[in-house]
């Protein structure tokens, strides 16, 4: 949650910490704020509640400059959204910062420093890193040491950013458990949460570790452990671009990330199939010994990345004959799970900081798996960097809060892990090529897919006005069901609930009536004749029916009561990922009518760091 951006530079600072918190709004937008030392010497803050366009806005009216600033977007945990609790806070008009993340003891030591006279404005639990940073230059430390004795008080996770009109030209950032980069610039340098807020200004990053504390002056960067010993951190070039983060023709940043699955599910296979086979170690050096090891898999996961762990289940079981359990992170953290021998952890997430994922893989070191495996899209993260094996999505940047190419990516990837470990568990020869081809040709399906747009936009007028919604699907289509569902209700703010459609008599077929629409998937597989019965079940309670059919399926349709869309699913494998996209255009375009933020829906981020 929350994004921070910081420069040091021999410029203007505003025009750079507006850019990069636009480009970091993804992460949380209930207010925005910047402080900048104007002059070198005066500490100047702006702040606005909503988002970064009304803190433009504010800056466009009473103009602000500096060489060195720190900024903040805000996804509220501690105090609701208002000008009070938008950072940056303050102490004495001295010391300023900024904050993800959530500080666990932070009641007592704002208890603590009320009883040294310290005055507290907000409700927010940063307010208290900012006067212990005054509290120990007061003391005589300078600015870094300062920040270093204020983190070794500090209990939970954080990214934080520190400036002081005492040193001009000098930002402090540090972290334990939220991500923070640095960015290498000529003359300057730089602090934000990810890349994504400072590719405009350099390509060249350096990727804080767990613990880290780096200072950043217009001629310098200087990292130190935890304790202030100082360490060497490499310097790495990113291949994103600028244009990369940009919307370009598109109204709304999810519609352009709809769009890009086929490109990003072909970058994500590119170099790891040959012809009818997935190449060895693709998932690091040496992971086939690994992976021949495999006898059971424990997927954990969050939100989307979880829909994804669910369709692998099916796979793994059916195609590997391999056993599966997957499970929220959030729970089996704070569970005592009993790990069987040869048992492979395997974490999912799109941004890889996602605090409970991180968590559970922490935790999981200590529970006897056989080793860890991490599906990720983003190459510097703490969950790649700590994983034994890894594969890399390459959707590319998700800004939209909405997950599109990351979850159809995910699953690519997924695949591969299956067939990899169905050759390594005997899977016959004839079948595996089969299905490495199927896989191969996911790219082009999809695009064919989205040509369905259209047909999706107008069926999307039937959606404005429903309160709620249905999903139904059956086997490894569950989990599709679960995630359209999902994506209409984070987005459209329909509510919207998903069920195996064998379950609909035991509860869910109460709710259905003329004014529920029922969605359901029906790809042609085993289940087919099944899921029929269960949608004459619902159009006989007078249920409104939208079907999603694979070309070859036949489903009987009432006249003026709902519709078939025909998708050509492109085989059983990849069909949950064909499927799933027509779902995210519905979800999208019934959004865009009801008049929602799209990207940015209310309440949500993107990456959920903070527990």
């Amino acid at each position: 949650m929350c994004g921070i951006v910081a420069a040091a530079c021999r410029r203007d600072v505003i025009p750079i910490l507006i850019a990069g918190l636009k480009a970091l709004e993804y992460r949380g937008y209930d207010s925005a704020g910047i402080a900048v030392l104007e002059g070198g010497e005066r500490l100047e803050r702006m702040r606005a509640v909503g988002k970064v366009r009304e803190l433009e806005q504010l800056y466009a009216q009473s103009p602000i400059s500096g060489a060195t600033g720190i900024a903040h977007t805000r996804w509220a945990t501690h105090g609701v959204p208002n000008t009070v609790n938008a950072h940056p806070h303050v102490s004495d008009d001295r010391v300023a910062v900024v904050h993800n993340g959530i500080i666990e003891n932070h009641a007592e030591l704002r208890e603590e420093l009320k009883a040294h006279g310290y005055r507290f404005d907000s409700d927010t639990d940063t307010e208290v890193i900012a006067h212990l940073v005054h509290q120990a230059m007061d003391e005589g430390d300078n600015l870094l040491r300062a920040v270093i004795r204020t983190t070794q008080r500090l209990h939970g996770a954080y990214a934080i950013a520190v400036m002081s009109r005492d040193e001009a030209g000098h930002v402090v950032g540090a972290r334990r458990g939220s991500p923070l980069v640095a960015g290498i610039g000529e003359g300057e340098h730089f602090l934000g949460s990810d890349v994504q807020a400072l590719i405009k200004e350099t390509s060249h990053f350096t990727y804080l570790e767990e613990g880290d504390v780096a200072e950043i002056t217009p001629d310098g960067l200087r990292i130190y452990t935890a304790d202030g010993t100082p360490v060497e951190r490499p310097v790495r070039k990113s291949e994103l671009t600028a244009d990369a983060v940009e919307r370009g023709e598109y109204k709304h940043y999810m519609l352009k990330e709809i769009f890009e699955q086929p490109r990003a599910i072909a970058d994500t296979l590119e170099g790891r199939i040959a012809g009818d086979r997935v190449l060895p170690n693709i998932f690091g050096v040496d992971s086939d010994a690994l992976l021949s090891r495999v006898r059971n898999v424990q997927i954990v996961a969050c939100g989307t990345s979880y829909h994804a762990g669910l369709v692998a289940r099916y796979w793994l079981e059916g195609i590997a004959g391999i056993p599966c359990s997957v499970e929220v992170a959030s729970e089996y953290r704070y569970r005592r799970a009993v790990v069987q021998d040869g048992t492979l952890f395997l974490a999912v997430s799109q941004s890889g900081e996602t605090a409970d994922t991180l968590a559970a893989l922490r935790d999981g070191r200590n529970r006897g798996y056989l080793g860890s495996l991490a599906i990720c899209n983003v190459p510097e993260s703490s969950l790649v960097r700590e994983s034994d094996l890894v594969l890399m999505t390459r959707a590319g940047p998700e800004i939209g809060v909405a997950s599109t190419k990351a979850f159809t990516t995910q699953l690519a990837a997924l695949a591969l892990l299956v067939l990899e470990l169905g050759r390594l568990n005997g899977l016959a020869d004839a079948k595996y090529a089969r299905l490495v081809a199927e896989l191969s040709s996911l790219p082009r399906v999809v695009g064919e897919v989205l040509a369905l747009e259209p047909e999706i936009a107008k069926l999307a007028e039937r959606f404005v006005t429903k309160h709620h919604a249905l999903f139904l699907g059956r086997g490894v289509h569950f989990p599709v069901a679960l995630e359209g569902a999902l994506k209409l209700k984070e987005i459209s703010y329909i509510h919207a609930e998903a069920y195996p459609a064998g379950e609909l008599k035991h509860g869910p077929l109460a709710l259905v009536d003329d004014d529920m629409p029922v969605i359901a998937v029906a790809p042609n597989n085993q289940l087919l004749e099944k899921l029929k019965s269960n949608l004459e079940e619902v159009r006989a309670r007078g249920g409104e029916l939208f079907v999603f059919a694979d070309t070859d399926v036949q489903v009987a349709q009432t006249a003026n009561r709902g519709a078939v869309i025909k998708v050509a699913s492109g085989g059983n494998l990849i069909a949950p990922a064909v499927f799933t996209v027509p779902l995210q255009m519905l979800a999208y375009h019934v959004a865009v009518l009801r008049g929602t933020d799209v990207d940015q829906p209310r309440n949500l981020a993107k990456s959920v760091t903070v527990e």
